[in-house]
Parts: structure tokens; sequence; C-alpha cells
């Protein structure tokens, strides 16, 4: 039998954060950022796969804490799929750099503020 997650509670959970989001708003987040309350540390945004049964659902964003190891990234049950807005409420620091095209990432740096990465 699986556990259950217990989230990360952010006092935010019924606000509206990502207003005026017209398209695609499915991401991927681990369990560093939904259940051990960590802030996003490191964010990319990939081209959803064509035909998938996913792709009208999904952004393209895919959220870690920056932290997590290759093991760690792994495990799927160490992830999961939730609406943009959700991961909004975690971190609203996110939300201006929502509408980068495919091919962005993000790394925060020691000052906790957001800088643009090459994706190689």
């Amino acid at each position: 039998m699986k556990n259950k997650k217990c989230f990360f509670k952010t006092g935010r959970e019924n606000e509206l954060i990502l207003k005026d989001w017209e398209t695609s708003d499915g991401c991927i987040a681990t369990d560093r950022i939904t259940v051990d309350g960590m802030p996003v540390g490191y964010m990319y945004r990939e081209k959803p796969k064509e035909g998938a049964w996913f792709e009208e659902y999904d952004s393209g964003w895919r959220f870690t804490a920056g932290d997590e190891s290759d093991e760690y990234m792994s495990v799927t049950e160490n992830s999961g799929i939730y609406k943009l807005n959700t991961i909004c409420q975690y971190d609203s620091k996110i939300v201006p750099l929502l509408h980068a095209p495919y091919g962005t990432a993000y790394i925060r740096d020691e000052n906790g503020e957001f800088q643009e990465e090459s994706l190689s």
C-alpha cells in the first residue's frame, strides 16, 4: 500500500495567484516543494510530448527545489502533477517567469533571485 503524501501547507490553498492564464496549466513538481515546503530552486519549461494523453493539459513547466539527487529524481513517486496555480501558492516568485518560451530554465541564486540558465 502506498503512503499518502502529507502536503506542506502554505496558508494560500484557495488563493488564485496565477490570473489571466489562458493556456495549458498542468506542471510537474517534486515533493521537496509540495511535501517538504522548500521553495522552487530550479524550474524549466520543455515542450510537451506530442500525442501524449496529457499534451493539452501540460504547460511544460517542471519545478524542483534544486537539491534533489539523480536517485531521488528517478523515483516517480517523488514528484506529482499539479496545476500551475498550486505551485504558485507554494512559491509566488515564479509567477513573472511563467510566460517564458519552451526551452527556458531558471535557477535561484544565493540571494533568492531567479537567473536564467541555459538548457543544454
